[in-house]
């Protein structure tokens, strides 16, 4: 397959993610409707991106086996990801671990933003939150951030990337903390002080002022780029154009 070909085939797939979101968006708020009058409570419908996703990725959650710049932790939870004196391009990653299309994202984006990071030429921020609002998304998404914030910085990627590849499925309970604690000491993150994060919910509160500074930020749904504060456009969201738009901003 050309190089064009596989542009062609990413932006097929993004655009028929999204034709899938606008449908099952129309599902839910329908199916909240219904049950609102019945309970004769206000329903509130937030937006979401659902999608169904085919990709598989091993224990791993990536395949990507290259240099890895350095991994920060910012004081607002973030994770920024960029060689020594990197400040400039900036892509924000505003992401929900219990969401299907961050998943793809991941799987089609992930390699290349590790290596423009490594290669010096962006800095990477991770910002994950919580962006469901109905069960059980709500919880296995407040857990899995929850658990990433405990997450120390030099373990940070593997852990984000191992989240992604224990998904769970559309409507199922996981990102049980049992669990957490156990994937995270398979990449490297021992100690109780961890394990009693992640069970105590300790990051609970910082994982609300992560959702809350992504409203802010006009983030309506996920996975959402951002380079230098400007939202990353469709055709950019392939390997190519992902790098050709960092280039530009550089």
């Amino acid at each position: 397959m050309s190089k064009a070909d596989r542009e062609r085939s990413a932006r097929q797939k993004l655009a028929e993610e999204r034709a899938k979101q606008a449908a099952r968006q129309k599902q839910q708020r329908l199916l909240l409707i219904v049950l609102g009058a019945l309970a004769a409570v206000a329903v509130v419908v937030v937006a979401v991106v659902l999608v169904t996703n085919s990709g598989g990725g091993d224990k791993d959650g990536s395949d990507y086996t290259g240099a890895l710049a350095p991994t920060t932790r910012n004081a607002d939870g973030s994770v920024a990801m960029a060689k020594a004196g990197v400040t400039k391009p900036v892509l924000e990653v505003y992401e929900d671990f219990q969401c299907p299309a961050c998943k793809n994202l991941e799987e089609t984006l992930g390699a290349t933003m590790k290596e423009q990071a490594a290669a010096g030429k962006v800095q990477v921020v991770y910002r994950p939150f919580r962006l469901f609002q109905q069960e059980p998304l709500k919880s296995n998404s407040q857990r899995a951030a929850n658990a990433a914030l405990c997450a120390p910085a030099d373990k940070w990627i593997q852990f984000h990337d191992r989240l992604y590849a224990e998904q769970p499925e559309e409507g199922q309970v996981g990102f049980e903390n049992d669990d957490l604690v156990t994937w995270g000491g398979e990449v490297g993150i021992t100690g109780e002080a961890f394990a009693g994060c992640v069970t105590g919910g300790e990051k609970n509160a910082q994982v609300d002022q992560a959702t809350a500074k992504a409203a802010q930020a006009g983030v309506q749904a996920t996975p959402t780029l951002m380079l230098d504060g400007t939202k990353v456009s469709d055709d950019a969201l392939t390997p190519e154009g992902l790098e050709k738009a960092i280039a530009a901003a550089a």
